[in-house]
């Protein structure tokens, strides 16, 4: 079984979503965050894995749900952060972040099935702005990771790249939208109607 992680921020005004403001205010942006990170749990929790696990900067808080570890994040840049969650699992990991709260465990099952590592070294799921939203690794090396820069346009290509070159088969997993942006609120909302994500969108709105 695999090692189920997730990387986050604790939902603090000012330090998360910063790109949500304006329109939102930075405590309606957090309340989003707080959204998205709560539905991203709720929905690990259905996946299986042998551990779930938040990978945090920060504080638990009332969005957290019984049933997840924590550790706190390590390293500087995200990709140091990224290397060192890989760098605390012994087997088979994947990682996904806290901004795509419309996925569903058919999104990660290829990567968390039974014959998930049987023809693939490597999962990947690119996000719509060129970034990925997921990163499977059958041996967690966190030199596959250290050194890819992050939060670019290029950094899914990247990141695909690095893995090819050192050898490994790559299974990619369907194209999902990050919430960075006003505009990408709207549409991860409309994808997922009956999250929190949508329904704290929706009451935020209509103020």
């Amino acid at each position: 079984m695999t090692t189920l992680l997730v990387i986050a921020k604790e939902p603090v005004p000012g330090r998360v979503k910063t790109r949500l403001t304006p329109p939102y205010t930075a405590v309606q942006a957090a309340r989003l965050a707080a959204a998205a990170l709560a539905d991203t749990l709720n929905t690990v929790l259905r996946c299986p894995a042998e551990r779930r696990v938040l990978v945090l900067e920060g504080r638990p808080g009332a969005w957290l749900p019984p049933g997840i570890e924590i550790v706190a994040q390590s390293g500087d840049g995200l990709d140091e952060r990224l290397a060192a969650a890989f760098g605390g699992c012994r087997g088979p990991a994947v990682l996904v972040g806290m901004d795509t709260p419309q996925f569903d465990p058919e999104d990660l099952a290829p990567a968390l099935g039974p014959d998930a590592w049987r023809d693939h070294d490597a999962w990947l799921g690119p996000a719509a702005d060129g970034g990925f939203w997921a990163l499977g690794l059958a041996r967690p090396d966190p030199a596959l990771i250290r050194g890819v820069p992050m939060s670019t346009p290029l950094t899914g290509a990247l990141q695909h790249a690095r893995l090819k070159a050192a050898g490994l088969a790559v299974g990619e997993l369907p194209v999902l939208r990050d919430v960075d942006t006003a505009e990408d609120a709207r549409l991860v909302a409309a994808a997922a109607p009956g999250s929190r994500f949508a329904a704290t969108l929706a009451e935020l709105c209509r103020r």
